[in-house]
């Protein structure tokens, strides 16, 4: 089969895998499809944690079952070889009398981690690893860097006005309310993020002036765990995200100070950076993704502390002429999308 058809299947498995977006955690997100002489025969995914793998998903809907043993298997990650909530895709495949697997991307898990190919290969199966490699490590960027980095993959959020404020000047007593920068569309397009990542993160300041929910109303999904980063306590008594379904941890230096009830409060300690330790809070506690919404300070704390993997930057076209200084950062440009009243940069940290 030509290369050009390895990568035309492949990119369907990724369309596939990402149907599943917010969904599998801890699982990653995998898609497959089973080609017979260039036409598919048989496609899944991995809906959620549990439930039956993308390849197991893909083999039950070929209908001519006999055609496996002519046919080519797409993953866009390494099959498992493991014994977990399911039996092992690699007993599955050689089961089926598969000749050819092409994946993506090893799954560097430890668990894992090149074990299924070599089982693969050891029951005389060809398997080929690598194709649109780039894009199949993109989409399970929160898989892989939770077990190799052992962290959650950190993305940062803003908008920033036309003159490079975050935020106006507020007056003393004002109303507690967000100042929106961006459109509608935006809006929806960020309650769409949070739906994909397991937790949020905004600095007491935000929720003092902005009184956030921090959940997907505008979008179909579960909340994620709210994390609001206070190191003196100082938080409103009555926050407008105590209306929103979900769990809150608090981060603080002074636990004493926290009148929140329900929420889990985690004491800061003066010997590491707070973003060093909510970081590795959230990795023992299995959050493979974190999404960053602010406000400066907060912002500047994780870039300061080269503690980010992505950062999505609304530019609006108003300008504040005064207000809150807008985070400095460097990356490499990965996309760039205009909208009616913002354009969107997403950059990579290249650090």
């Amino acid at each position: 089969m030509q290369e050009g058809d390895d990568r035309k299947f492949m990119m369907r498995c990724l369309e596939l895998a990402s149907k599943a977006e917010g969904l599998t955690y801890p699982n990653p997100l995998v898609g497959s499809v089973i080609v017979h002489d260039g036409r598919i025969i048989g496609e899944g995914y991995h809906v959620k944690a549990g439930g039956p793998h993308a390849e197991v998903v893909a083999v039950e809907s070929v209908r001519e079952r006999h055609l496996l043993e002519k046919s080519v298997l797409y993953v866009n990650l390494e099959p498992c070889s493991h014994f977990g909530k399911t039996p092992p895709c690699t007993d599955m495949i050689i089961a089926n009398r598969i000749p050819r697997v092409v994946a993506g991307t090893i799954d560097t898990s430890d668990k894992i981690s090149g074990k299924g190919i070599a089982r693969l290969r050891e029951a005389g199966i060809s398997v080929e690893v690598g194709v649109e490699e780039a894009e199949c490590s993109r989409i399970n960027r929160r898989f892989f860097s939770f077990h190799e980095k052992k962290r959650p993959y950190i993305t940062l959020k803003w908008a920033q006005s036309a003159d490079g404020f975050i935020d106006v000047e507020r007056p003393e007593g004002s109303k507690p309310e967000p100042f929106w920068i961006s459109g509608k569309p935006e809006r929806v397009l960020v309650h769409r993020w949070r739906a994909a990542e397991q937790a949020i993160l905004v600095g007491a300041g935000t929720v003092r002036s902005d009184d956030p929910r921090l959940d997907v109303r505008e979008w179909k999904g579960s909340n994620p765990v709210r994390i609001i980063l206070s190191g003196s306590g100082n938080l409103p008594s009555d926050p407008g995200m105590k209306e929103s379904i979900g769990s809150t941890i608090i981060f603080t230096f002074f636990p004493e100070r926290i009148n929140f009830p329900g929420a889990v409060v985690v004491k800061l300690s003066g010997n590491q950076t707070a973003a060093l330790q909510i970081s590795d809070h959230l990795w023992r506690c299995g959050v493979q993704s974190l999404l960053i919404e602010g406000g400066a300070t907060v912002l500047n704390h994780f870039i300061r502390n080269r503690m980010w993997d992505e950062a999505r930057i609304f530019y609006g076209k108003k300008s504040f002429v005064r207000g809150v200084s807008a985070p400095e950062i460097r990356g490499t440009l990965l996309s760039r999308v205009r909208y009616t009243e913002s354009s969107l940069e997403i950059l990579l940290n290249d650090q």
